[in-house]
């Protein structure tokens, strides 16, 4: 089937065997099985059974600030306004202590304080692990949003969501495996942070601009203007034979994604229309969600990981980012109103549909604040605050999660993370272990070298495992 007419007897078979259960490897445990005979987006076993089957991801681009969410700081408003000296390097001059303008208080039967932006999410609180010792490698939101999108500060890597459809393929054949949805999109330098890099090109991730209403606008190109189905079917068969022969003689594995990929944009056409169509969805429920775009999204990120979509990421702050260095009261209150309902809901909506078992939830940005209040060049306060990647927080829920936690502290101000520093490496490894990897050894030969997710680095925070 292989040799014969070009192979593709043998890749239409394999899509056949797939679809039925079949085509089965002699190790079910690697993460590589089957590569060879069920296609590059096919279910497959893990290292061991996870906890986690799928994962959404809120990414709150330009860096939220820690001590105005989810790290209680009593410290700033005793010494509001007096010098505080860390020896830490900041990218701007900051001056005093500048205390939350945000109200505290604890909630659920754990009695974790949460800011009062942060309310609808705060409602759960007892499902959420809240990681509050976080650190990057530097102040700057490019290397810093790879290292937290990618694993590696200085060079383009695979994404997260890539080494996750990797190692576990999707359970839909007809939709992504991973999505990025970020309303407007990044700039071009940034879009590496849902890139596939060196593994094939069908782990990458497909980019939706979910700032719009309609799917033709949403998803480019997704229909076509001119021709019917079935003419696109007879196009794409006779293109999928050039491109069969193509790869034959070149021996380049990288032709198989190219084939992947025009087939999966072919079945996308029926599937997404009613994936990403909320129109059967209560009134009440959008409601809850929220009718702006981030409300919008959330529920459409549902409806995917419903569908067998593996990654879905959710983007926050492309267009107006947090990284608010004046005015952080107006700002984050603005910011935090339009996600904290829509984070709220789907917690709520996945807890009743009995998807927040095995769905992981994952929340934060790229770095921290500072607990100084920032200066302008005329050394007179902003009223916000500078980059801090010394200490940060990050939460997960769901999945696996022990929620109700709280995993390691920063400093009496915020400065630094001091109890169980936590890098993002450690984090990535978390989140393998969860959907049941072992990081070590979920590898992909590049350039004479195994590569990870977690490169040489990375432990699991078992203390927050279930």
């Amino acid at each position: 089937m292989q040799q014969g007419g070009m192979g593709l007897g043998a890749i239409g078979l394999s899509q056949l065997l797939s679809s039925a259960g079949y085509a089965v490897d002699a190790d079910k445990t690697a993460p590589t099985a089957g590569r060879a005979t069920r296609g590059p987006l096919a279910a497959r076993a893990t290292h061991f059974p996870g906890k986690a089957k799928r994962v959404i991801h809120f990414f709150l681009n330009g860096g939220p600030s820690h001590v105005d969410t989810f790290d209680h700081k009593p410290m700033l408003a005793k010494y509001a306004g007096q010098p505080v000296h860390q020896n830490l390097t900041t990218e701007r001059k900051t001056g005093a202590a500048m205390p939350s303008p945000f109200t505290f208080k604890p909630y659920g039967e754990s009695g974790i304080e949460v800011s009062d932006i942060f309310a609808k999410t705060a409602e759960h609180i007892d499902d959420i692990a809240v990681i509050r010792s976080m650190y990057a490698q530097v102040p700057n939101h490019e290397p810093s949003l790879m290292l937290m999108n990618c694993g590696d500060s200085a060079q383009a890597r695979p994404s997260v969501g890539s080494w996750v459809l990797y190692g576990m393929g999707s359970e839909n054949e007809n939709l992504p495996g991973f999505i990025s949805m970020c309303p407007g999109g990044l700039p071009i330098k940034d879009t590496e942070n849902w890139q596939s890099a060196f593994l094939p090109g069908a782990y990458q991730g497909t980019y939706i601009d979910s700032r719009h209403e309609t799917l033709g606008r949403m998803i480019e190109n997704i229909e076509h203007p001119h021709i019917s189905h079935d003419s696109q079917r007879r196009q794409l068969d006779l293109l999928n034979r050039w491109n069969a022969r193509h790869r034959d003689a070149l021996r380049d594995e990288r032709l198989d994604a190219r084939i992947h990929s025009y087939e999966l944009a072919f079945r996308m056409q029926g599937e997404a229309s009613e994936a990403f169509d909320l129109s059967d969805e209560p009134e009440a429920l959008r409601d809850l969600y929220g009718r702006g775009v981030h409300g919008r999204q959330t529920l459409i990120a549902r409806r995917l990981l419903e569908r067998g979509v593996r990654y879905v990421q959710l983007w926050h702050g492309a267009g107006q980012p947090w990284d608010n260095h004046d005015q952080i009261e107006t700002n984050h209150r603005r910011l935090a109103g339009e996600l904290d309902p829509a984070i709220g809901a789907l917690l709520t909506d996945l807890k009743q549909r009995g998807m927040l078992e095995d769905t992981l939830v994952v929340w934060g940005g790229e770095f921290g604040r500072t607990p100084t209040v920032e200066l302008g060049g005329d050394g007179q306060s902003k009223a916000g605050r500078d980059h801090n990647h010394y200490g940060f927080s990050v939460w997960m829920a769901g999945g696996g999660i022990k929620g109700g936690t709280v995993y390691g502290a920063t400093d009496e101000f915020g400065f630094r993370a001091e109890e169980n520093p936590t890098s993002v490496h450690d984090l990535h490894a978390t989140m393998l272990h969860l959907l049941g990897f072992d990081h070590e050894r979920l590898t992909f030969r590049y350039a004479g070298r195994d590569f990870r997710l977690t490169d040489v680095h990375g432990r699991v925070i078992r203390e927050i495992v279930a």
